[in-house]
């Protein structure tokens, strides 16, 4: 069956890694993100056939271009088995500081609006044809508010519920939604953080595992398994001992700061 494999985000990090892995498994792929010159360079570099990809520029904060990008793909190429709504910004912000409502407002427009109008255009058709993945890439920061993080945090917390809803609301249709919650990954979005990431991954190897958890149809997991235990920990563990473990925790860059 030659399979289709739609994912947002793909001119860097998890997106790239991803694509690349799809690609060596044989499926064709849909490759979406703002900086659609990047995706082609990159595609180019690593050697994927021309004929097994299609580049669609668009950014995932517009709803309106998103959803034409989805449109766009099913009419060149088909419906996909995977949609993969990989992308994501991630930027500190202090509520104190007006300008940063302005970061959590971005944040959610990417991060979870983005993420529903990337499912959009493909749900009604993934149902009458009885099978597909609707992939959310959520995060362990959404599992523990972090100082500093609140956007990225809340957003992050926002996907988990979300797919957890619209798993619940395909259940009966074949469709499967897969929420997918990396650890630290070796990534430009994880490079300048100035506080510690244990079990800090390679893309390549999240890719692998992420593939195999997608393709098991599995509906949540934590990557690598680890971060699963340390997150489970985190959310039982008392209010005032998760503060006091947190205190003096270096805070996530905010817009414009000095890295």
């Amino acid at each position: 069956m030659d399979r289709l494999a739609f994912i947002t985000g793909a001119s860097s990090g998890i997106g790239q890694a991803l694509a690349l892995r799809y690609h060596q498994a044989g499926w064709r792929l849909a490759l979406a993100a703002r900086r659609g010159g990047e995706i082609e360079t990159w595609a180019q570099g690593v050697g994927l056939a021309r004929d097994r990809y299609q580049v669609y520029a668009c950014d995932v904060a517009d709803t309106a271009s998103i959803t034409a990008a989805g449109r766009a793909c099913i009419e060149a190429q088909g419906v996909p088995q995977a949609v993969i709504a990989n992308a994501g910004i991630s930027v500190g912000m202090d509520t104190a500081v007006l300008e940063d409502i302005e970061v959590l407002a971005r944040t959610f427009a990417t991060n979870n609006v983005g993420l529903a109008a990337t499912f959009h255009p493909f749900i009604d058709a993934m149902v009458r044809r009885g099978s597909g993945a609707l992939v959310g890439i959520g995060s362990v920061a959404g599992i523990r508010g972090l100082p500093g993080h609140g956007a990225y945090c809340s957003s992050k917390a926002a996907v988990i519920s979300y797919c957890e809803s619209l798993r619940g609301e395909l259940r009966s249709s074949g469709v499967k939604v897969v929420t997918i919650c990396p650890g630290y990954i070796d990534t430009p979005l994880t490079r300048a953080n100035r506080y510690s990431m244990p079990f800090l991954m390679k893309p390549e190897d999240f890719a692998q595992q992420a593939f195999r958890t997608i393709e098991a149809g599995r509906s949540y997991r934590v990557i690598p398994w680890q971060m699963g235990v340390a997150a489970k920990l985190l959310r039982v563990m008392p209010n005032p001992l998760f503060d006091k473990l947190l205190a003096g925790r270096p805070r996530k860059h905010r817009q414009g700061e000095g890295r």
